[in-house]
């Protein structure tokens, strides 16, 4: 059986038409299969369609969560909360087609543990959310050695990749990064986003921003190595300097003394400040993690479990 994971923050109007789709392209192809939704503590009316789903088909279940935790939380508890021998993750806007379901899970029967959706192209974005997106994928590639350039949370997962992703206790997990980590056999599957079903996108430059500096500074120490980058660049500017003080001094040349003075101190000051930034927020991380609060908490769940049902 194949588990479907579908993260809904506000997503009211595209529960039924996702469960509609993608159960019709299941049911289509012979695939045994549930629909896990998790409501991400929505303000509308999502949970109320979730529920009302799961009376109306069998193979819906619901998760609701107590408040928004994040479509990584939300994720995860729909890992921990799956029955199937494999997983896949789906974005509940219908951006993510359901028919490359079919082609994962062919994939998944060919032996493949770990398929991944990789984005042919993007969609339509505004400018600066692409570059901003463009920019992340960028940065995480690289600190992580990593192709993510065109990773989605479109993926599916063999059961022992789940069970080994369950196994990671850190409280800011990052899927798509550490579903490539864990290996196994893997294999790409492309596809172009599509457009909405509804609504409009949950994703700002600014939450994309924000979602960027967690996700890199929970998997990856990089940054705490831009530190000692930018203490060798301040060493190579403190030695030119002195070398051409001494120069002048020795030849007798008059010193400009006042704005170079204040030049070296608000740079040395600047990197000092984005140092202790850059550890402070990494001293944050361990604060969070030490406290060891659960990722996620459900407040509710509708559906029936497989071995509920008669």
């Amino acid at each position: 059986m194949l588990s479907v994971i579908i993260p809904a923050y506000n997503e009211a109007e595209n529960i039924n038409p996702a469960a509609e789709a993608i159960g019709s392209v299941l049911r289509a192809a012979g695939i045994g299969y549930e629909l896990i939704f998790v409501n991400d503590g929505s303000t509308d009316a999502s949970w109320e369609s979730i529920t009302r789903l799961s009376e109306q088909d069998p193979a819906v279940r619901g998760l609701c969560f107590s408040r928004n935790f994040g479509k990584e939380a939300a994720i995860f508890a729909g890992i921990s909360a799956a029955e199937g021998d494999c997983c896949v993750v789906i974005d509940c806007d219908l951006q993510h087609p359901p028919e490359k379901i079919v082609d994962m899970y062919r994939l998944w029967e060919q032996g493949f543990e770990v398929i991944e959706g990789v984005k042919a192209h993007r969609g339509k974005e505004t400018a600066g959310y692409g570059l901003a997106a463009r920019l992340f994928y960028k940065l995480i590639s690289r600190s992580t050695g990593m192709d993510l350039m065109n990773a989605s949370d479109f993926r599916l997962l063999d059961r022992k990749a789940m069970d080994s992703l369950l196994t990671m206790g850190e409280q800011h997990a990052f899927f798509r990064a550490l579903s490539s980590w864990i290996g196994f056999r893997t294999a790409t599957v492309e596809f172009d986003v599509c457009e909405r079903n509804a609504g409009e996108t949950k994703w700002t430059t600014r939450a994309l921003v924000r979602y960027a500096l967690t996700n890199i500074t929970s998997f990856t120490s990089a940054p705490m190595q831009l530190i000692t980058v930018m203490g060798v660049i301040t060493l190579i500017v403190s030695i030119i300097m002195g070398v051409v003080a001494l120069y002048q001094k020795f030849s007798g040349v008059a010193l400009g003394g006042f704005t170079t003075v204040i030049i070296l101190q608000l740079f040395t000051g600047s990197l000092v400040m984005m140092s202790l930034g850059i550890i402070g927020h990494y001293l944050a991380k361990i604060y969070d993690e030490l406290k060891a609060r659960p990722r996620y908490i459900i407040s509710a769940s509708c559906g029936k479990r497989q071995e509920d049902k008669p």
